[in-house]
């Protein structure tokens, strides 16, 4: 009897094809044109993204991009084909392993249709992102949907929608935090990707994010409300690494305006260093791979606004990227898909 043959699917957000202006346009285009991104009618987003937002944000983020790339090209299509070089490894010759990304290259459209010539019987889907959220994984999952039901032959489709409270997952980033000794740093920050508000509040429709209790403990209906899952993931964090609530701070970065998830992590690193605190560390457990938001945003954006208001010292926590505990529990998370 034929072995079935499996297509693994690694799914990122996406980075431009390079840090020059044009690029970044057409990647920001891309993205910031996407329903799930901006959750607004659509002709007022095609005049909002395409006339305002996209014109004066690219050549801005082209300079950050800059500051980011490397001769081989952008970390985060480098960390995630590292990562999908060494799960190949792990995994047995049943599966073939795909990367691509939502928005950019590797195009996720020229990726499926590769998948699609090869007849797999199985393809798994595994959008990177640790927490659910429509603007991630909803988008990757709703694109996939879209696409595949032109194809005269479907196979079983698998989607893996979050894994933050894998015993993996948490394994792996708490080896990259110990490795810093977290007790010799006066604060600990976990900082996640910002959403806004109303994003949040479609998931669980009749309780605002506003009033929802998540922030002490994980409410019923908080299965996939990213706020609620991404205060679950520090406090399963903080529990594997012995820290006291008030050792640590949950906070949200990458805002577009104030009504999105707060606190919002630089407003916090002032605060912080207003009281007194000297050296930080920050943890951001909503990538699994280094990119923008991490290297630059945390790393050099947020560590210059802790220094120049009073702190001394900002240490980001590298993410996951191909970490062996990591690539490992990888493996069993796509070999249970698989068994379902």
């Amino acid at each position: 009897m034929r072995q079935r043959q499996k297509a693994v699917l690694l799914v990122n957000v996406g980075t431009p094809d390079g840090p020059d202006t044009r690029s970044v346009r057409r990647y920001l285009t891309q993205f910031l044109n996407d329903k799930r991104i901006m959750d607004i009618p659509w002709l007022y987003r095609k005049i909002l993204v395409n006339g305002l937002i996209v014109p004066f944000r690219a050549p801005r983020s082209a300079r950050l991009y800059a500051r980011l790339w490397t001769p081989e090209g952008s970390p985060l299509i480098i960390h995630t084909e590292q990562f999908a070089a060494a799960l190949r490894k792990v995994l047995s010759n049943d599966y073939q392993v795909f990367t691509a990304m939502r928005y950019g290259n590797p195009s996720l459209k020229k990726r499926l249709q590769e998948i699609r010539e090869k007849d797999f019987d199985e393809i798994i889907v595994f959008p990177l992102f640790p927490q659910y959220a429509s603007s991630t994984v909803g988008t990757i999952l709703d694109f996939i949907m879209k696409e595949v039901k032109k194809w005269a032959v479907i196979p079983e489709i698998r989607f893996i929608n979050q894994f933050y409270d894998h015993p993996g997952f948490l394994s792996a980033f708490s080896e990259k935090i110990s490795a810093y000794d977290p007790g010799k740093y006066d604060h600990i920050i976990f900082s996640y990707h910002g959403l806004p508000l109303k994003h949040i509040d479609k998931v669980h429709p009749g309780i605002s994010s506003a009033s929802c209790p998540c922030e002490k403990a994980m409410p019923v209906h908080g299965k996939h409300c990213y706020k609620a899952t991404c205060h679950e993931t520090t406090r399963l964090l903080a529990k594997s690494l012995g820290l006291n609530p008030d050792q640590y701070t949950t906070a949200f970065q990458s805002r577009f305006s104030k009504n999105w998830l707060q606190p919002f992590t630089d407003h916090v690193l002032e605060e912080l260093a207003e009281k007194g605190a000297e050296r930080v560390l920050v943890v951001v457990p909503s990538f699994v791979a280094d990119c923008l938001e991490s290297l630059v945003e945390i790393a050099w954006e947020n560590q210059q606004r802790f220094i120049q208001a009073g702190g001394k010292e900002l240490t980001l926590v590298e993410s996951l990227n191909d970490n062996a505990t990591w690539v490992k529990t990888a493996a069993e998370i796509i070999r249970s898909a698989g068994n379902l």
